[in-house]
């Protein structure tokens, strides 16, 4: 698997962080929520994601940076310990997949209001932006009736691996006109101060399994 300016094959695994979510909700029913930091530096593909489209794989494999695809959609990411990740499994019926990401994108804003990260707003669809940079990206699978949330937040992720890792991506939100990674998104930190393990420890207690 190579793109077309001849970078290196790399294999890309399945990523598994959220099936033990899965498997439990499917088999009682009951909401949950995860709250994890990454231990190390790694590219996850959305679900049609191509690799020889989104990701400089000639730089992760240098780097030795492992490729992962998760079940949501949407573009490549890059996740690193200053990357705080909130996975959400719950049974929901009916709706579109636009009114579950109101729901749950009011649901996390509000948890992170309530974790000393105000001023949280939703731009497109998934989006999480503080003014109009992106602190988070979020995506959604859904089988049958059990639904999974999964968003990355920025809080004082390496941002220069943005532009190591990821081409511009194929498709984008309007309100990005064409900026690039770093001219695109903002840190937590930045703005707020918190550090990925303050906001890891403050999300885990705020955040209650939501009710859609």
């Amino acid at each position: 698997m190579s793109d077309a300016a001849g970078d290196a094959p790399l294999t890309v695994a399945p990523y598994e962080l959220d099936e033990a979510l899965l498997d439990a909700t499917r088999a009682d029913g009951r909401a949950r929520v995860l709250v994890t930091r990454p231990q190390s530096t790694a590219v996850i593909l959305g679900r049609s994601s191509r690799p020889e489209v989104e990701v400089h794989t000639a730089h992760c494999a240098a780097d030795g940076v492992s490729l992962y695809r998760r079940r949501g959609g949407g573009c490549s990411v890059v996740l690193d310990p200053g990357n705080v990740v909130v996975s959400v499994t719950v049974t929901a019926e009916g709706l579109r997949l636009a009114d579950h990401f109101a729901r749950l994108s009011a649901w996390l804003v509000d948890g992170l209001a309530r974790s000393d990260v105000p001023h949280v707003i939703r731009r497109d669809v998934s989006d999480l932006c503080l003014g109009d940079r992106k602190i988070a990206g979020a995506c959604m699978y859904r089988a049958r009736n059990l639904l999974l949330y999964t968003v990355s937040l920025l809080v004082e992720p390496d941002l220069d691996l943005l532009d190591r890792y990821l081409r511009h991506p194929p498709r984008e939100p309007a309100y990005r006109q064409g900026r690039a990674h770093r001219d695109f998104v903002t840190t937590i930190h930045h703005h707020h101060g918190s550090t990925a393990e303050q906001l890891t420890t403050r999300l885990r207690t705020a955040l209650e399994p939501p009710v859609l």
